[in-house]
């Protein structure tokens, strides 16, 4: 950290210096690596070295930089130097109102960056840049390394919803999204909650504050309890693939060991059966060295018989005695080299035929593992489409579940405003019907006084007439007043003409009164119909999944049944190696009986040459006597 500051105050012509004072004090302090610059008031000087130094590999994986009052190209320059960052975690800024540069930025950030794992960006106004929210969106997308994303008191509408949503599609590693006091509304909430149906990797959305209804909110929860869910069963099936795996590995390694070892016994066995073959040729090539040498030993003793025949007439008798027995001894040295020969032939034969043995068992014993690995990996197959055809049914269930709510609750919303709007349509008629009857009514009264005074005038002016001018205007008076008699007739007329009207009105608003009335009777009784229609498929529903729950535990328990006959063919390759080993401990004591009986034969064969070496000292000795002892042997030891 301290090199980071004096690089950053090597950068600054004018360094900040509450900003080295943090640098100085997160340096003197233990802990975590965290760069905390909340509520500072940073230059655009300070925002361009932090820029060039965030690049790689920075000191510290936390960066706080909220409440800063962060100026667009301050921002920018930021977060270009974050784009190749490979340390930071985390990145705070909120409270710093960025706008369409700083939400471009962000976006591009969201690109490049690999290592944030989360952002918060609260209080900023983001959604009131469209454009610029919409890069940011784009952003969010492409990244795959996001985990939390904070996006409270942003001023997002359902548009900026939208945009999300289309997000949300596209990212598969956010977990947690904070959307709080915004302006989502009905359709932003809408939008996103059909995008959960293709993210399965959201875990917990928040949208307090939105004015979105609480069906949407419940869908959403139930969408963020089953992704949950999916994610648990995800683990735990990886956990459980990895066990098998690692299983798998294991039993692998441990026949590859067997194997080996079995191989390498092979190879010893071999050798020592190799060997024993080189050391009992090399004693037959002996014994045959020694039937030679007595052979030319035979050879020279008859060439010395030939030379001193003439002396030993007298004794052919013995000599020919002497050749018999000579001849005895050679057919039994000669029956005894090939009764070792049979022997020896016999001992390889029998090496041979186990030798083949342990190969045909080492081959039944390959190709039972064989086929175990392939029941393995069927299991697991099955197992997998198993899983998969669980989770298939479950995400159908919820689907049907929620389109079944959704289209009650636009039912009864479509019910509900019919209702309104009839009750609206009938009270105004009603209303207009009885005002214009008041009107009329009115009306009337007001043109009947109105005349009742005119004639009194009238009255009261005819008489004064009559009195002043009797004589002169009474029939002028007669004449205006026929005429005044027949305007209020007319008038009389015209208002019992708009009485009657009115009364037509009337009953045209009391027969479309009762056709609503009517139609408000058939729209309950369809909305009867649909709710018992509704009612009935929720019953099937439920019967389909209580026979497909019942499919699945059939499923379970056949994956049980399939599970224990794992164990047993595991137990049956355990006892088979055992078996194996034993056959293999049988054999060794075998080569060592062989081995043994090699040895005994081999002290036979020194004991029948030293046998056969004592016999010709014995014959050379009695020939050298019988020779030293005849009178030809005396004359010639004279002379």
């Amino acid at each position: 950290m301290d090199e980071f500051r004096r690089a950053y105050a090597g950068l600054c012509a004018a360094p900040q210096e509450p900003v080295l004072r943090r640098l100085r004090a997160r340096g003197a302090a233990p802990g975590r690596a965290r760069l905390d610059l909340a509520a500072q008031s940073l230059s655009l000087e300070t925002c361009g070295a932090l820029g060039r130094l965030l690049p790689g590999a920075a000191p510290f994986t936390e960066v706080a930089l909220g409440d800063c009052g962060l100026s667009e190209e301050g921002v920018t320059l930021l977060l270009h130097g974050l784009c190749s960052n490979t340390t930071v975690k985390l990145l705070d800024l909120k409270g710093n109102n960025l706008r369409a540069m700083g939400a471009e930025a962000l976006g591009k950030l969201l690109r490049q960056n690999r290592s944030i794992r989360s952002l918060i960006l609260e209080w900023n106004n983001l959604g009131m840049w469209e454009e610029g929210f919409s890069s940011f969106c784009q952003g969010l997308g492409a990244n795959s390394f996001l985990q939390r994303l904070d996006l409270r008191s942003n001023q997002i509408n359902h548009q900026g919803a939208g945009e999300l949503a289309m997000a949300l599609k596209q990212n598969a590693s956010l977990q947690e999204l904070d959307l709080r006091w915004n302006n989502i509304g009905l359709l932003g909430g809408r939008a996103l909650l059909n995008c959960l149906h293709s993210n399965k990797t959201l875990k917990r959305l928040e949208l307090a504050g939105n004015n979105v209804p609480s069906d949407i909110l419940k869908a959403v929860e139930q969408a963020m309890n089953h992704n949950q869910d999916r994610q648990t069963i995800l683990s735990e099936t990886q956990n459980r693939a990895s066990i098998l795996s690692k299983e798998v590995l294991s039993l692998k390694d441990e026949k590859t060991k067997q194997f080996l070892d079995l191989m390498n016994t092979i190879d010893k066995q071999r050798e020592e059966i190799a060997r024993s073959d080189r050391m009992s040729a090399a004693r037959v090539s002996q014994l045959q060295e020694a039937l030679n040498e007595q052979h030319s030993i035979m050879n020279s003793l008859k060439a010395k018989l030939q030379m001193t025949e003439a002396a030993l007439a007298l004794s052919e008798q013995k000599v020919h005695n002497l050749g018999e027995l000579l001849n005895a001894v050679r057919q039994e040295q000669t029956s005894m080299a090939e009764c070792h020969l049979k022997e020896l032939q016999q001992q390889k034969q029998e090496g041979a035929d186990r030798e083949a043995k342990l190969f045909r068992d080492l081959s039944a014993a390959g190709e039972k593992n064989l086929l175990l690995r392939n029941q393995v990996d069927e299991l697991e197959k099955k197992n997998k489409i198993q899983q998969d055809q669980l989770f298939q049914v479950k995400q159908d269930l919820t689907n049907t579940t929620a389109e079944l709510k959704l289209r009650a609750m636009q039912a009864e919303e479509r019910l509900e405003t019919e209702k309104r709007r009839f009750k609206q349509s009938l009270e105004d008629l009603e209303s207009l019907r009885v005002k214009e009857v008041n009107h009329l009514t009115q009306h009337m009264e007001a043109s009947e006084h109105s005349m009742q005074e005119r004639i009194q005038k009238l009255e009261a002016i005819r008489i004064a007439l009559e009195e002043q001018q009797r004589l002169e205007h009474l029939e002028e008076k007669l004449r205006l007043m026929t005429e005044s008699r027949d305007e209020a007739q007319n008038c009389c007329l015209k208002q019992k003409q708009m009485v009657a009207e009115a009364q037509a009105k009337a009953s045209q608003l009391s027969l479309h009164a009762d056709g609503l009335r009517r139609r408000l009777e058939e729209l309950q009784q369809d909305l009867n119909s649909k709710e018992e229609e509704k009612v009935t498929e929720v019953n099937k529903v439920k019967v389909e999944l209580q026979e497909q729950i019942g499919h699945l535990q059939a499923e379970r328990t056949a994956q049980d049944g399939l599970r224990e006959k794992i164990a047993a063919l595991e137990r049956q390759l355990k006892a088979l190696s055992n078996s194996h080993r034993e056959a293999m401990l049988d054999k060794e004591g075998e080569i060592s009986v062989l081995l043994e009986k090699l040895r005994m034969k081999e002290a036979d064969i020194s004991r029948m040459r030293e046998e056969e070496a004592q016999r010709a000292s014995f014959l050379q000795n009695a020939i050298m006597a019988y020779v030293q002892g005849s009178p030809l042997g005396t004359h010639s030891s004279r002379k």
